[in-house]
């Protein structure tokens, strides 16, 4: 899924199990990099399935779509095997798909995104919007994940409201990702970013979309400082040929080897995994 924010938390802290145990032990360290498995994202080929990750996630960070079907009741047997588990969830946008869409409706632009058409762009982030987002946080916090991922959480700037016309300011659509932040630390869950850090640097940790024609588009300098801070900086890297290479250029740019990266293979037409 393409393009989805006051504590500072500057420790991060992964669960790594022991063997096959159910019991896992903190890593304070971080100094090298996890595995990432993620169901929540299809792009060009299918994404990871429920029963790929039951059977290979270990000591991984695992990205769901808990919501969706019976995804969530698996989120126990997944944090079994010392994963950390993600809950996605778009903060700037409504999908027309889920259970909570006409709640959103009155705060969403009534033009749909073009790149994806099931989606409409929130506008209106103040007069009510916040206490659907709350619910959906209950929601999947309820089921014991460990991370909130917001997707669209940079929807938007001055450009994108004036072209869907979006009523919401800059200023408040920050205050409104800060609030959800705020509110997700309150349940006892890590936040997310997902493809900015600019101005968000209450979140735990982020997760980048980068593309074969389009690597390293971001702020380079919030993911320094995020990799500085030892919070997980994870990179998601579509449709390409030498998933290696490019692995290596992003952790040679970044002179870091703490990067986490998942790669969508065009030979195999799956998510490649590292650091397993």
């Amino acid at each position: 899924m393409s393009t989805c924010i006051p504590i500072l938390l500057t420790d991060i802290i992964f669960f790594v199990g022991c063997g096959e145990s159910t019991t896992t032990t903190p890593d304070t360290n971080l100094s090298n990099p996890i595995s990432v498995y993620n169901q929540a994202y299809q792009e060009n080929y299918n994404a990871d399935t429920i029963d790929d990750i039951l059977a290979d996630a270990k000591n991984a960070y695992v990205l769901l779509d808990a919501t969706e079907d019976d995804i969530g009741q698996h989120v126990s047997a997944i944090k079994a095997k010392g994963n950390q588990v993600g809950a996605y969830i778009s903060a700037g946008t409504g999908e027309d798909y889920r259970e909570d869409f006409a709640q959103l409706q009155p705060y969403l632009t009534h033009t749909a995104w073009p790149d994806w058409p099931n989606e409409y762009f929130v506008s209106q982030t103040t007069t009510g919007i916040v206490p659907v987002m709350k619910r959906r946080i209950d929601k999947v916090a309820n089921l014991g994940v460990d991370w909130i991922e917001f997707d669209n959480m940079d929807w938007l700037d001055e450009e994108s409201r004036a072209q869907y016309n979006l009523t919401a300011t800059v200023q408040e659509a920050q205050e409104y990702i800060h609030t959800l932040c705020d509110y997700t630390h309150s349940k006892g869950v890590k936040c997310m970013a997902k493809n900015t850090v600019e101005g968000f640097n209450d979140f735990d940790g982020v997760t980048y979309e980068s593309f074969h024609n389009e690597k390293n588009w971001w702020d380079t300098e919030g993911t320094k400082a995020f990799l500085a801070q030892n919070k997980p900086v994870i990179i998601v890297h579509y449709n390409e040929t030498d998933c290696d290479g490019v692995y290596a250029w992003y952790k040679s740019f970044y002179n870091s080897d703490k990067i986490s990266f998942i790669c969508e293979d065009v030979a195999t037409q799956k998510y490649r995994h590292y650091n397993e």
